[in-house]
């Protein structure tokens, strides 16, 4: 994480949240040593019980240590027990840090006053990291914790401190992966002489080279300057200086809709394009409210399942992090619970089922999509196997790396996933723009060729919605 300009290896203070969030971080540090004072042991045994994410944190982080201890003498752990290699749950082997490990085995004496702002347990850990700083002079004591309130305070005490990065999928947000590439107007110009164009069952295809196309990704979105209006995706990336590219359908025209809805801007159309494209098994879309998400996603989903047969079912969830105040647990089975979660769902069901013919059409058509649509928890995605199912996870910024991962291995054969998001909008502690599962699948899947993602950036609700979004 951190390396001192003069080459010597630093002595980091873990605090709990750092374990609690990644369980390997005491692999992160490479040729530096970590510090564990006995408060951070005292909180990760009183969060080790329970069914939640962060307590399977806990238990796997104790499992580590245990590995870590065994065999070792009283001589072994004061001096520092080497951070060696240890199986992990997968059945390999965590690459080893070559830095040591050190415990709290005695107070250190200089704990902050009981009039300090702040928890026990957080004061604690500051007055060892100062402590340890007064008697370690030789080393650069640094504190790392997820808390930007314990950062602070360590600053105000000049401890060095510093948050736990190596969950960053990126350094700055500004360069997350949009899935479009807006090509110059002299674009064919320069490319007059590699170009080939041919039709194949019914698809207009083109061959491209040149040395402006090793940044491309398979099946990202082409379009023709700013308001141009050729539009396209890689279909085939062959060498990094030449790609095969496909012209995209016009989802605008009401008379080529899909479940009645039409695209009103660029970013909206190439979403559907990748939405009712078979081959592509892994979509993301990113984008404010009110850009349309969830109801391209729904309306993409209803037309494969029921007019097309493609899947047999829609399976809808969602993170339940409340915006407000909880109220509490919530009756019935694990559809009723998560039915209040499902606003999104309901809304856009109203305008996806407006067929001519009065109450009796609408009720029979409602009933039909119910019966083609679940509505699942995330707590009980664990163990199972998706078969031929398309999936809409909805609010995807609030889940961590390891989520999105349990989730999306979930698929099995046939099954199309489609992940919807507002990385602006993240409402789980410790999970930031560049640390969200959002970001994190999104920068990883860009290289294989059958996911998409597209960046909606107008908002489509209403003109309210779209200028309170963008003054607010």
């Amino acid at each position: 994480m951190i390396k001192r300009a003069d080459d010597k290896t630093c002595l980091f203070v873990l605090d709990t949240n750092v374990l609690m969030h990644d369980p390997t971080a005491i692999f992160r540090f490479k040729e530096h040593d970590i510090y564990l004072p006995m408060m951070v042991l005292e909180e990760l045994d009183q969060g080790k019980k329970g069914l939640s994410e962060v307590a399977r944190n806990v238990r796997q982080v104790t499992r580590f240590l245990d590995q870590l201890m065994s065999g070792a003498d009283k001589a072994q752990i004061d001096s520092g027990l080497p951070i060696g290699p240890i199986s992990a749950s997968g059945g390999g082997l965590l690459l080893p840090a070559t830095g040591r490990l050190f415990f709290q085995t005695e107070p250190l004496g200089l704990d902050l006053p009981t009039t300090w702002p702040g928890t026990a347990s957080d004061n604690n850990i500051l007055g060892t990291a100062r402590a340890l700083r007064e008697r370690r002079a030789d080393r650069q004591v640094i504190l790392v914790s997820k808390d930007i309130n314990l950062r602070i305070k360590a600053a105000v005490l000049g401890i060095p401190a510093e948050d736990y990065s190596n969950d960053q999928v990126l350094d700055d947000v500004t360069l997350l992966y949009t899935g479009l590439d807006v090509l110059p107007d002299d674009f064919w110009e320069r490319h007059e002489k590699s170009l080939d164009a041919w039709k194949e069952e019914g698809r207009t295809l083109y061959r491209v080279e040149g040395p402006d196309l090793a940044d491309w990704y398979p099946a990202q979105c082409l379009a023709l300057g700013e308001e141009g209006t050729f539009e396209a995706i890689v279909r085939e990336k062959r060498t990094p200086t030449e790609a095969i590219i496909e012209l995209v359908e016009d989802y605008r025209s009401p008379r080529h809709n899909v479940w009645g809805i039409t695209a009103r801007n660029r970013e909206q159309n190439f979403a559907l394009n990748m939405l009712m494209d078979p081959s592509l098994d892994f979509v993301t879309l990113l984008g404010t409210a009110g850009t349309g998400k969830t109801l391209l996603a729904l309306a993409a989903g209803l037309a494969q399942v029921l007019d097309r047969n493609l899947y047999r079912e829609i399976i809808m969830t969602r993170v339940t992090v409340p915006v407000g105040e909880d109220i509490g647990f919530l009756p019935g089975t694990e559809e009723e619970k998560m039915t209040p979660w499902m606003g999104a769902l309901m809304d856009n069901l109203e305008v996806l089922t407006r067929p001519e013919g009065g109450e009796w059409a609408r009720a029979a058509t409602n009933d039909l999509i119910r019966n083609r649509i679940r509505i699942s928890s995330l707590n009980f995605m664990r163990g199972r196997t998706f078969l031929n199912k398309y999936i809409i996870l909805d609010e995807a910024q609030n889940l961590t790396a390891k989520q999105m991962k349990t989730l999306i291995t979930r698929a099995g054969p046939g099954t199309k996933f489609v992940c919807l998001g507002n990385i602006g909008q993240i409402d789980t502690p410790y999970l930031t723009e560049t640390t969200s599962g959002l970001t994190y699948v999104v920068d990883r899947f860009k290289q294989w060729p059958h996911s998409g993602h597209i960046t909606l950036i107008r908002g489509e609700r209403s003109r309210l919605a779209d200028f309170a979004s963008q003054e607010l």
